[in-house]
C-alpha cells in the first residue's frame, strides 16, 4: 500500500496482552498505517501504562471497560488529534468501553476517527437485548456526527450483514449476528442513514475472502468457516475516497483478522 495516502486499520486483539506476544508490534512497524483501530483490549489504565501507550511508533488513545477483562477500545495514530472523545452518551454503554473518536481538524475538512465494539448477543438473550439496546442509541448518534462531519467508524460490529458475508448463512439464520434485526438495522443505517460500507464498495462480490472473524470450535479457520464481523464504516465524501482494502492472514495475532483500507487524502 502506498506510502502518501491515509492508511487505516480495524482489529480486534482479542487482548492486547495476548495480540502482542504474538507478533503483532513487529507487523505494525511493517504496516506504518496513520491510525490503527483496536477492540477487545481487556485491560485497565495500570495495564496500559509503561507498556502499551505506544505501540510502533504510534500514541493510542483508549476508552476502557470499568470491569476488568473486558471489552475496551483504542485508537493508535501518528498524528495529534485536535480533539478526544470518549463514549457516545450513552448510560449503559459507555461504562463497557464501545467507543472512541479522535478529531482531526483542518482547514477545508473535519475529519474523525471512531473506534466501536458492539455487543455480542452470543452469549444468551440477556446480552441479545443489550446488543439491541446499543443498536437503537448507537443509531442517532451516528447520524448526529454525520450530519456535523466526515468520519469512518472501523470496529467489531458483530454483525453479518448479507449471505455472502458468512459462510454458513443458511444454518445462521436463528444465531445472534446474523439474526434479521440485526441485518434490518445496517440496512437502514447504510440506505436511510447513509453510510458507506467501505469494503463492500471496493469488494462488492467478494465471499469466501472477505471473513475477518473465524470460531475457535473446531477447524473453522483451518477450513475458513468465517464471517465478515469487522467494518469500515464512512461518510459518503470517505468512502468515495477509499481506494484499496486489504485483509491480513498471513499471521494470527488473535480470533479476527486486520482489515485495512487506503484513502485517498491526507492529514
Amino acid at each position: 500500500m502506498g506510502p502518501s495516502l491515509f492508511l487505516l486499520t480495524s482489529l480486534n486483539l482479542n487482548g492486547i496482552r495476548s495480540a502482542t506476544t504474538k507478533g503483532l508490534v513487529p507487523w505494525l512497524e511493517q504496516l506504518r498505517a496513520d491510525c490503527i483501530c483496536v477492540q477487545e483490549i481487556k485491560a485497565q489504565q495500570a495495564d496500559l501504562t509503561g507498556r502499551f501507550e505506544e505501540l510502533a511508533g504510534m500514541r493510542g488513545h483508549f476508552h476502557l471497560a470499568q470491569k476488568k477483562g473486558y471489552s475496551g477500545v483504542g485508537i493508535y495514530t501518528r498524528h495529534e488529534p485536535g480533539d478526544l472523545r470518549i463514549g457516545f452518551g450513552s448510560a449503559e454503554f459507555d461504562a463497557e468501553g464501545r467507543c472512541v473518536e479522535l478529531r482531526f481538524d483542518r482547514p477545508g475538512r473535519k475529519f474523525s476517527v471512531v473506534s466501536a465494539y458492539f455487543p455480542s448477543g452470543s452469549s444468551g438473550p440477556e446480552r441479545q437485548e443489550a446488543k439491541y439496546r446499543f443498536l437503537a442509541e448507537f443509531y442517532p448518534w451516528l447520524l448526529a456526527l454525520k450530519a456535523e462531519r466526515d468520519f469512518v467508524l472501523c470496529g467489531d460490529v458483530n454483525i453479518a450483514h448479507q449471505p455472502i458475508d458468512l459462510k454458513n448463512w443458511k444454518s445462521n439464520q436463528k444465531n445472534s449476528g446474523f439474526l434479521p434485526e440485526e441485518r434490518a438495522w445496517m440496512t437502514r443505517l447504510l440506505s436511510e442513514g447513509g453510510l458507506v460500507d467501505v469494503y463492500r464498495r471496493l469488494q462488492p462480490e467478494a465471499s469466501d475472502t472477505c471473513y475477518t472473524w473465524w470460531s475457535n470450535r473446531g477447524q473453522a479457520y483451518a477450513n475458513n468457516v468465517g464471517w465478515r464481523l469487522d467494518y469500515h464504516l464512512a461518510t459518503p465524501a470517505m468512502g468515495a475516497l477509499a481506494r484499496r482494502e486489504a485483509i491480513y492472514k498471513d499471521q494470527k495475532f488473535s480470533d479476527h483478522a486486520p482489515i485495512s483500507i487506503e484513502y485517498d487524502f491526507t492529514l
